[in-house]
């Protein structure tokens, strides 16, 4: 709690409540007509009848009262007021509620993989991000490389980060601190990218710099619709990378949880694999992974 001490003036009638730091740039001079909607110090202060006026300015709070009361009955309780609302908004006005990130720990396929969600979004599109190398342009990522020497990869899309761990710890003696960091560094408003997002839509533009032929677009489209949901839920990317016509094979690549997935194969192959057959008989017969 900050230290108040109380001062006299000059009038008899008004005494000063002075602070230990600034309270406001500028000034304020507040009557029973002044609006003070957003000032719960005021507000405090004037339910006492005696109180006419507040002025409020750099370090301190003068409060000016009614002849018919002495300052020896009613300064004590008054700065009682002042030290209780300054606790509650040191800045005098009203502080707003601060939105909150909730993050939770979410396991995924790849055991190597933790997925960390929240309830917030915090990407349009997704960054990953291989080492520590490539984390400068990525300032979530670099504190957690900086932070933790077990991280290999940090991938970040939509309301997730997905962290890739080496073998040096298992989840449940980190989990916990990994959770805590990434709160502290949502909460505090920093930036999670210095770099574009990659879109989700057609990130084959971005990776080869071509456009979807339209087989390809058909396989991207079931992908999105009945694949993608699961695989993200996973913490992980699905795209298709190459279609190859001659072999009827459809190329993935595989990012976030799903890259190094031991399941990854057996996903494909009985998942992923069986739903574009079934859609697409005629074009695709097996599909290939690319990690990411």
């Amino acid at each position: 709690m900050h230290t108040i001490i109380i001062e006299p003036t000059a009038n008899p009638n008004v005494i000063k409540f002075v602070a230990d730091y600034t309270l406001i740039p500028g000034s304020l001079e507040l009557d029973r007509t002044s609006d003070i909607s957003e000032i719960p110090l005021a507000q405090e202060l004037f339910n006492y009848p005696f109180v006419s006026k507040v002025f409020i300015s750099a370090n301190f709070v003068a409060v000016a009262k009614e002849d018919h009361v002495e300052w020896e009955h009613i300064a004590e309780s008054l700065k009682n007021v002042i030290e209780d609302e300054l606790l509650a908004n040191p800045r005098i006005y009203r502080q707003k509620p601060q939105q909150r990130y909730e993050i939770f720990a979410e396991m995924t396929p790849n055991p190597s993989v933790m997925k960390f969600g929240g309830n917030r979004l915090l990407l349009d599109g997704f960054v990953e991000v291989k080492s520590r190398e490539e984390a400068d342009e990525v300032p979530l990522a670099k504190v957690l490389y900086d932070e933790f020497k077990f991280v290999k990869e940090v991938f970040v899309s939509e309301n997730f980060v997905a962290v890739t761990k080496d073998d040096s710890v298992q989840w449940h003696e980190v989990m916990t601190v990994v959770r805590n960091v990434i709160a502290e560094f949502l909460q505090n408003g920093h930036k999670i990218t210095n770099k574009e997002p990659q879109k989700h839509e057609s990130p084959v533009e971005k990776i080869i710099n071509r456009e979807y032929t339209d087989v390809e677009q058909k396989i991207s489209d079931i992908l999105t619709e009945y694949v993608s949901p699961a695989v993200e839920n996973d913490g992980g990317k699905i795209s298709l990378l190459e279609y190859d016509a001659e072999n009827k094979t459809a190329k993935m690549l595989l990012q976030g949880a799903c890259s190094g997935c031991p399941s990854s194969t057996a996903t494909l192959k009985g998942g992923i694999e069986q739903v574009l057959k079934n859609f697409l008989p005629d074009l695709v017969e097996k599909v290939e992974a690319v990690n990411g």
